[in-house]
């Protein structure tokens, strides 16, 4: 059979490579709070999560490793309507606390609400950029992403 580590034992992987164990223990509570979820479901094995969940462990996870910039693919994909706000929510705690995120989201109204500068690639390539305000503003960003 496969074998599957539990909430608990992903964040502790995740702080693999530190040294600091207050440290790291600290931070597990931190998530913990930040993301309740995986607090009630600690023991519960990573596989059985819901979706949001998932992302919401992978995040924790991330996080635990203390990184300079957060790397978030896709975040919303697949995650039902309450989820998607939920993590939106997360991201933009995270970046207000002074964590560089760095983004990539098909859902351009979210993205573009939270982003402090965005950048709308086409076939690989740079059409626009601007701050997230001022894309979400654009009457061509609107008409080409937001159904405007």
């Amino acid at each position: 059979g496969s074998f599957f580590f539990c909430s608990k034992e992903n964040l502790q992987l995740g702080a693999y490579l530190r040294k600091d164990k207050d440290g790291v223990e600290k931070d597990m509570e931190a998530m913990f709070k930040r993301f309740p979820i995986l607090k009630e479901r600690q023991k519960q094995d990573a596989a059985t999560l819901s979706g949001g969940e998932q992302q919401m462990l992978a995040m924790a996870r991330a996080l635990m490793a203390r990184p300079k910039l957060l790397l978030l693919d896709e975040p919303s994909m697949g995650l039902a309507p309450i989820y998607i706000q939920e993590i939106f929510d997360i991201i933009k705690s995270i970046n207000k606390e002074g964590m560089t995120v760095l983004l990539i989201e098909q859902n351009a109204w979210q993205a573009l609400s939270i982003a402090n500068r965005g950048y709308v690639l086409a076939s690989g390539e740079v059409k626009m950029t601007g701050s997230g305000k001022d894309l979400l503003n654009d009457p061509a960003v609107q008409k080409a992403y937001l159904g405007g």
